[in-house]
């Protein structure tokens, strides 16, 4: 029944594609690119005029998927290193509008998490929602000593579609992991795990009440960002009930102008809110788009920013913080060598890429970019050319800094929006150079000596023996290296499975191409069912049963 539920879903998921023009991308597949010829021999193609940019068939065809792709595509729209810019900026209009679900059902989901009924729990509660996404809905509502709170409530049966459709994701994933040469650099498999990890999250409110709790924390008493506050009392895995915020939409310039807010200020003061974020607290909104930042109406000369939505919430490795402040510091000399020495210390690029190759490479990208005014450099923008560059040295996508790569884009983006001539580098000169210091200099080396003494206390005793007990397998011969049997017969295992694979493969690719041929074929009448003919749906279905059947697991 689950290999059947993934067929039928496979087939509306290639219905949808072929309806928005982009069968050439179904042709793509790697078990169709030998009779992709047949693409052109469609019927529907003789007659299609000219088409939309590729752009937009592919977010006409997300929406249409449904609200799990949409946040796919949106999630997507900020990988600019994965993407060609025409996608990416047609990605990134993807709206999650979703209908809402009705308020008696969200009642009912209150009322069972809570244990009481909505009356006894509220003295106000608004069935109509004031928002509805694709996870969840808000409603507003007021506590018995008159508060004014928003209850955000997950929707009901979500977890099921999620699940359902991340599983297509990974099926698509393996298919560009086995076929994809560019897969070993895009990492197709972790960028889906990536967004099933995050999309998931995003169904607990429990963590995304624990982490506004620990960001207003981070703030309390900043007059740079206010976070609502989250009554624990009425917060449940699938209900949360917090401070309702009120506030201008960072979005709306013109508000923002009646206001009297100064611009220029708001613009540098969301620079440092994102440096204040990774460097001092390394704890991170990471999805501060327009639709979650609004702007407190008191004190407009000394604007301060209101955050809402902390289901994405980023944060750095001291590894990962120790490479980004390597790289400032050799960027900010001009010391590409260095940069390109750091990419391959870090595994971004293979090890055995010519390093002055690189360094010339990226030289060529940040050159010209230190001539011009420092007004005009976009960081976000530099970064995704180093990507672009580093592509051609076979570059890996790196999914731990991704968050750190789209919010400071964000960021960025926002902060032009807001004052286009906002000087971005000196706005975090000081953050940088506080924490430069502090990744790499003698403070630095006395926190990791005083981290790692307790180990060395514990581990430094036993090294002679260790190493005399080594030093004595070495001399008698007694130091090997085992391979067992049974590793090599799970090889053999595999790769027969692989073979078979293969196969079912190509069958299922044929019988998909039987049925395209047959439903363009004019003519042919035969019996119909929901708009086609038997035969295409029969030769479909077993079609997408094959080749879910060829995907490891898909025997389940």
């Amino acid at each position: 029944m689950k290999t059947l539920r993934r067929a039928l879903r496979l087939a509306h998921i290639t219905r949808v594609l072929v309806a928005n023009g982009l069968d050439e991308f179904v042709f793509a597949i790697p078990v169709l690119r030998p009779v992709a010829f047949l693409h052109v021999l469609l019927p529907w193609n003789w007659a299609r005029g000219k088409q939309a940019p590729r752009g937009l068939r592919i977010r006409r065809a997300l929406e249409e998927l449904g609200p799990i792709f949409v946040k796919f595509g949106q999630t997507l729209s900020t990988r600019r290193d994965l993407l060609p810019g025409d996608i990416a900026d047609e990605l990134a209009k993807l709206q999650d509008r979703v209908p809402p679900f009705s308020g008696s059902a969200a009642r009912q989901i209150v009322e069972r998490a809570l244990g009481k009924s909505i009356d006894e729990l509220f003295s106000e509660f608004e069935e109509t929602p004031l928002a509805s996404a694709s996870i969840a809905q808000v409603h507003a509502a007021r506590l018995d000593d008159g508060s004014k709170v928003v209850v955000k409530v997950v929707r009901p049966g979500i977890e099921a579609v999620i699940r359902r459709d991340v599983d297509l994701l990974h099926i698509v994933a393996d298919l560009a992991q086995r076929y994809w040469r560019e897969s070993r650099r895009l990492r197709p498999r972790e960028v889906v795990d990536e967004y099933e990890m995050i999309i998931l999250d995003e169904l607990d409110l429990l963590r995304e009440a624990a982490s506004a709790s620990q960001l207003r924390r981070n703030f309390e008493g900043s007059a740079l960002l206010h976070v609502p506050e989250i009554v624990w009392r009425l917060t449940r895995e699938n209900v949360m009930v917090m401070e309702r915020v009120s506030g201008i939409p960072v979005s709306d310039i013109q508000a923002l102008r009646a206001a009297g807010v100064d611009l220029k200020i708001l613009a540098e003061r969301g620079v440092e809110l994102f440096f204040t974020q990774v460097v001092r607290h390394n704890f991170f909104h990471a999805d501060m788009h327009p639709g979650n930042i609004f702007v407190a109406r008191d004190h407009p000369h000394e604007p301060r920013y209101i955050a809402v939505d902390f289901g994405i919430m980023g944060s750095l490795t001291p590894e990962d913080q120790r490479y980004l402040a390597e790289n400032f510091v050799a960027f900010f000399n001009r010391d590409y060598y260095r940069v390109a020495e750091l990419h391959v210390k870090s595994k971004w690029v293979p090890a055995d890429t010519r390093i002055n190759e690189f360094e010339a490479a990226i030289r060529s990208v940040c050159e010209p970019i230190f001539e011009r005014p420092l007004r005009e450099i976009s960081f976000g923008h530099l970064l995704l050319r180093l990507f672009q560059v580093a592509r051609r040295f076979h570059m890996e996508v790196q999914p731990q800094l991704v968050l750190l790569q789209k919010t400071l884009l964000n960021i960025e983006g926002l902060g032009r929006e807001l004052y286009p001539d906002l000087d971005l580098w000196t706005s975090a000169k000081p953050f940088l150079e506080q924490w430069m210091g502090e990744q790499l200099g003698v403070k630095a080396l006395l926190r990791e000596v005083r981290k790692q003494a307790p180990m060395w206390t514990q581990t430094l005793p036993r090294l002679p023996a260790l190493a005399n007990e080594v030093l004595e397998q070495a001399r008698e011969g007694r130091l090997e290296v085992q391979v067992r049997s049974e590793d090599l017969a799970a090889i053999r295992r595999e790769l027969r499975r692989a073979n078979q694979r293969t196969v079912l493969a190509v069958v299922g690719a044929a019988c998909i191409v039987s049925a395209a041929t047959i439903y363009g074929l004019d003519g042919f009448q035969p019996m119909l069912f929901a708009g086609a003919p038997l035969p295409v749906w029969v030769l479909g279905v077993l079609g997408i049963y094959l080749i879910v059947t060829a995907w490891p697991g898909g025997e389940d």
